[in-house]
């Protein structure tokens, strides 16, 4: 079975693409830092930088609403591949192919701290989140007429 769950924040704003021809199709490349759970060395904080792409209705998604430091979750699976660049190198590459992306805390929420030190995310020195009284997580604004369901 091939299948990964991240939760983390964006490095920069989706990179999207649309196919050529009668049926264009969004292409959107984005990197998550996730945050390690465990960190031997004793560092402040670890994070492994994974690199995302999410096609199609997930692709205009992200386009329209995943910005540089927006927590996010994505479910997809792992797809790896290689190519000849134009020295001649044989690339390896590895990305997560998207099935499933949501946001992962409030749109007014200031984030992790820890991550925006040390990723360049936001202003550190504002207090930290609160959670939603009722449980429910914000809807972003622009979406009234349509819901980002699949």
């Amino acid at each position: 079975m091939n299948k990964v769950i991240l939760m983390g924040r964006l490095t920069r704003d989706p990179e999207v693409r649309y196919t050529q021809g009668d049926n264009q199709m969004a292409i959107a490349r984005y990197t998550l830092a996730v945050d390690r759970r465990f960190n031997r060395s004793g560092d402040e904080n670890t994070a492994d930088f994974i690199s995302c792409v999410a096609f199609g209705k997930s692709g205009e998604f992200a386009e329209r609403y995943l910005r540089k430091g927006t927590k996010i979750a994505v479910t997809g699976r792992i797809q790896t591949g290689s190519y000849t660049n134009k020295d001649g190198v044989k690339v390896y590459t590895t990305d997560v192919v998207v099935e499933d992306q949501e946001f992962a805390e409030s749109k007014n929420s200031n984030g992790n701290s820890s991550f925006e030190g040390n990723y360049g995310g936001g202003n550190s020195s504002q207090p930290a989140p609160m959670a939603a009284g009722d449980g429910f997580m914000n809807i972003p604004d622009g979406i009234d007429e349509e819901l980002p369901f699949n």
